[in-house]
């Protein structure tokens, strides 16, 4: 008794000196944007709710598409529109290059040794580099394009094998683009078919997005960091030592065995080998940090939309009729489609960009921080603001998009409302991948992945919901995360439709 009085005494003394604290700091005196009267200490951290992405999105509804938030001692605006997405990331890109401290990056990035949090500056520039031209240049991608048919080759035959049937798609796809990449990084697969691993993995990287997009108390209350209110801290550090040990022994036994795959210098081989420009060779650490980045953003984002594409297709029957026939009629059904076909399907490149808009992978982007202060819009954004851009919100916004809460590829055609739309960071009102130096890295493997597998899907399956479902009742809720799960996964039956020949032969 006498330890939970002192520990509720410690507690009320912290929140109190926090609220002084919050009282006695200077408040700012130039226009900031609107937003909701924040509460006594925390701020408006209750603004955020469950599912962050949704609750800001109402806010801008509210406030308009810059809105202000105090987080405990935190300055924070919310970009809920193209427009003013620009000022940030192109008019001032370079003040906003930058990330703010997270426990995230802390606890689970080894300390911002990685590529995503690590700040704005030369190490920052060496590892995107390594990575854009060894895995994501055009030169890189052509070398490994054979890597990725075969493995969706093998996803289609397991889910032929799995006919009559009910299958979870995501465990499969998890399979496909793991292996994928896998073989890309360290020259191997490391997962097989209904390998009890991969569905561990897959849990690892969900709980890594989950905790990630979560609103640890101790990164805007500073005051309170020590007592770990929500157990985010220890949970974090125990997933941090699950995928050390997870990588330590892929790298054991890629020393091992002296590399992987014959014929392919794998990402792994030449960090373990080669140094830059200086000489430098990257420290195990500087490479455990940037192979989660791979492995974790290189898999569950692809992995979640494609997931999203195939329920959207499956409640919306002509639409997944129409990809349909334009796969049979460009590709046809004696074998299965390739990423050189690619380019000539207009529709699966349509339906993939508006899943990308209503299913963004990273609904809310990683957050960056404002290096200076600046006025955007007419409003002054304080040195140290965090910086969040509601890529879901933007894609949804009604003053650009026409009935922006529906599915209709057609948007993308000639004649819809946005035929010349670039999601590749040109279009600041679809920027699934972000835009901007920050922008994703992975971002043309990740588009070529995505396509690739839908085009498959469509190509070789039909599709029916599992326990015999109607397709209305198809739940499409999200769930909370840094990446936007579905709340529930998606259980089909996958049917073939082509001659047995064609995926035997691929």
């Amino acid at each position: 008794m006498l330890i939970l009085t002192s520990l509720l005494y410690t507690l009320i003394t912290a929140l109190v000196l926090c609220y002084g604290l919050l009282n006695l700091r200077p408040r700012h005196h130039k226009r900031l944007p609107p937003g909701p009267t924040p509460w006594p200490i925390v701020g408006n951290l209750p603004h955020l709710g469950t599912i962050p992405h949704q609750s800001l999105g109402a806010l801008a509804k509210k406030y308009g598409p810059l809105v202000y938030l105090r987080l405990g001692f935190i300055d924070v605006v919310a970009v809920a529109s193209g427009s003013a997405a620009i000022q940030f990331l192109k008019v001032h890109d370079m003040n906003f290059a930058s990330r703010p401290p997270t426990s995230g990056a802390k606890h689970m990035a080894y300390n911002y040794h990685d590529l995503v949090f690590a700040p704005y500056g030369p190490r920052w520039r060496m590892l995107r580099k390594i990575c854009a031209v060894n895995i994501f240049s055009a030169k890189a991608l052509a070398n490994s394009h054979h890597i990725r048919q075969e493995e969706v080759a093998i996803l289609t035959r397991a889910l032929v094998g799995a006919e009559g049937s009910a299958v979870k798609l995501s465990e499969h796809v998890n399979v496909c683009t793991t292996n994928a990449l896998a073989r890309v990084l360290v020259g191997k697969k490391i997962f097989g078919n209904n390998d009890p691993k991969a569905d561990e993995f897959k849990e690892k990287v969900i709980e890594l997005m989950v905790l990630g997009g979560e609103a640890n108390i101790g990164d805007f209350i500073p005051a309170l960091d020590w007592m770990d209110l929500q157990a985010g801290t220890k949970r974090m550090k125990k997933l941090q030592l699950w995928f050390d040990s997870f990588f330590n022994t892929i790298f054991q036994q890629h020393k091992t065995h002296n590399g992987g795959e014959s014929g392919h210098v794998d990402l792994l081989t030449t960090l373990m080998h080669e140094g830059d420009r200086e000489g430098r060779k990257l420290s195990d650490i500087e490479i455990k940090a940037l192979f989660l980045n791979l492995f974790t953003a290189g898999t569950d984002p692809a992995n979640t939309t494609v997931e999203w594409a195939l329920a959207q297709l499956i409640r919306h029957p002509r639409v997944l009729k129409q990809a349909q026939e334009e796969m049979d009629t460009i590709v046809g059904r004696d074998r299965l489609v390739t990423e050189l076909d690619l380019s000539q399907l207009t529709f699966i490149q349509a339906t993939v960009k508006e899943i990308f808009r209503l299913h963004p992978g990273t609904p809310l982007s990683i957050p960056r921080i404002a290096s200076q202060s600046c006025e955007i819009d007419g409003y002054y954004i304080p040195k140290g603001s965090t910086i969040l851009f509601n890529l879901w919100a933007i894609a949804r916004d009604p003053k650009i998009w026409t009935d922006p809460l529906e599915f209709r590829p057609t948007r993308f055609l000639p004649g819809g409302e946005k035929p010349n739309a670039d999601i590749r960071g040109h279009d600041f009102d679809i920027m699934p991948f972000g835009a901007g130096r920050r922008m994703c890295v992975g971002m043309n493997l990740g588009l070529r992945m995505v396509q690739l597998l839908v085009a498959t899907l469509v190509q070789a399956f039909d599709w029916e919901l599992a326990n015999g479902l109607e397709t209305h009742k198809l739940n499409m809720d999200e769930a909370s995360g840094l990446t936007l799960q579905r709340a529930e996964p998606l259980m089909v039956h996958p049917k073939p439709r082509l001659a047995r020949h064609v995926y035997e032969s691929a």
